[in-house]
């Protein structure tokens, strides 16, 4: 263990050159990457119906991917999951959300003869008989469900020949579809087949039913102003978790060491997310969780050699601050190294052993580990020490500004 000797020190400072003209390369790299090819936004940030499907027999991905397209949905995402339980697990997604568009809206406020004066007789009375006739139509956002209310009671088997008799529109095999949910106010709640149904229903037709599961194992979707709104909301909470940060710091240590921590997180956020283009591996609200835990994770390195720095530079203070850099990190490496270290043993498991979104996050978790480590003693220090210098020789031409003033009025 001559690595971990008391006493020893390390030149850290010596190679900061080459560690921070590395650093610069990959945020670079990782922000034109940003930009182009761009993130893999999951359904969480894109918007679009994901399908979770255990197929009963052995399938592979063109197969999958060649009956989504035969089924009227475009460009689909099919992903095989790694399960040694089930070999034939696939993750397919698609960008339709809604079934029902603004004109097939129109389209079924006409077929249950909703008007605008509920009064109004009807133009056709034999198809629009006073126990068919709506007086209210709401649509679910997803648009899979419409919740109607009538005056009277509803003829139900009227009801499902209004919704049959629009184009591209169907109703929800199930006994109770369409049921009566408040008889004392006549509504009716409706469920049509949402595109996950319409996507099962399309792989049965090509594969097979004896192929393709009665249930897929989830089914989600997130509208495309969802996405957008909850892709905002995660940038906005990176941005304001790294200012408070800053000003935490700045209130804790002094303003020169608040930078250093913000510049490492960001470095070390930007890394991860280049990665994970690079990998083509997908951005969902679970890699802005672990990001947030890198940057903390990050931060808390980073303040234990900030601690160890206001402690020497009060015990030595006739040493440089670059003396006293090399001082600080070696003291509290063997910290940092064990700590990571067994951090990086728990993470490992999951990212082995791990499936899905599991083995992703973990995934991250490495990266953001590693570059943590780094950038606590290859970024953060490094700029708290340029920081200082430019502080001592702004101070010292203060100094000199004044000692002229004072020898130029006592000249007078």
């Amino acid at each position: 263990m001559e690595l971990f000797k008391p006493g020893r020190v390390f030149d850290f400072m010596g190679q900061r050159k080459f560690w921070i003209t590395l650093s610069i390369t990959l945020v670079v790299i990782s922000t034109f990457l940003t930009f182009w090819p761009g993130p893999n936004y999951g359904t969480d940030f894109r918007g679009g119906t994901e399908v979770e499907v255990a197929f009963n027999k052995p399938v592979d991905a063109a197969q999958v991917r060649k009956a989504v397209e035969e089924s009227n949905f475009s460009t689909p995402d099919v992903l095989q999951v790694s399960d040694p339980k089930n070999p034939n697990h696939f993750l397919i997604r698609v960008q339709d959300v809604t079934v029902v568009d603004d004109a097939s809206k129109a389209k079924l406020k006409t077929a249950l003869c909703l008007t605008d004066d509920p009064k109004a007789p009807p133009a056709d009375p034999a198809a629009c008989p006073q126990n068919a006739r709506a007086t209210e139509v709401k649509f679910s956002l997803g648009g899979d469900k419409i919740l109607a209310r009538y005056d009277t009671d509803p003829s139900l088997e009227k009801l499902k020949e209004q919704i049959r008799s629009v184009p591209g529109i169907n109703l929800r095999e199930s006994a109770t579809n369409p049921q009566v949910t408040n008889p004392r106010d006549h509504r009716v709640e409706i469920q049509l087949q949402s595109k996950g149904d319409q996507l099962m229903d399309g792989l049965r037709a090509k594969l097979g039913a004896d192929t393709v599961p009665a249930l897929p194992l989830r089914v989600e979707w997130v509208g495309p102003k969802a996405g957008k709104q909850l892709r905002d909301s995660a940038r906005n909470s990176v941005a304001i978790a790294i200012v408070f940060i800053m000003l935490y710091l700045a209130f804790r240590f002094d303003l020169r060491f608040a930078p250093g921590v913000v510049i490492a997180c960001i470095h070390d956020a930007m890394v991860v997310i280049g990665v994970f283009i690079i990998l083509r591996k997908e951005v969902t609200l679970s890699t802005v969780a672990v990001i947030l835990t890198i940057v903390g994770y990050s931060m808390n390195d980073t303040v234990v050699i900030y601690d160890r720095m206001r402690e020497n530079l009060a015990k030595h203070r006739g040493k440089s601050f670059r003396d006293i850099i090399n001082l600080s990190v070696s003291e509290t490496l063997s910290r940092t190294l064990l700590t990571s270290g067994a951090t990086m043993l728990s993470v490992l498991a999951f990212f082995i052993w791990g499936t899905g979104a599991i083995k992703d996050f973990a995934l991250a978790m490495v990266v953001g580990i590693v570059a943590g480590t780094y950038s606590s003693i290859y970024v953060a220090a490094p700029l708290t020490e340029w920081i200082d210098s430019k502080m001592a020789e702004q101070a010292k031409k203060g100094r000199g500004t004044v000692r002229s003033r004072k020898q130029a009025a006592a000249k007078a």
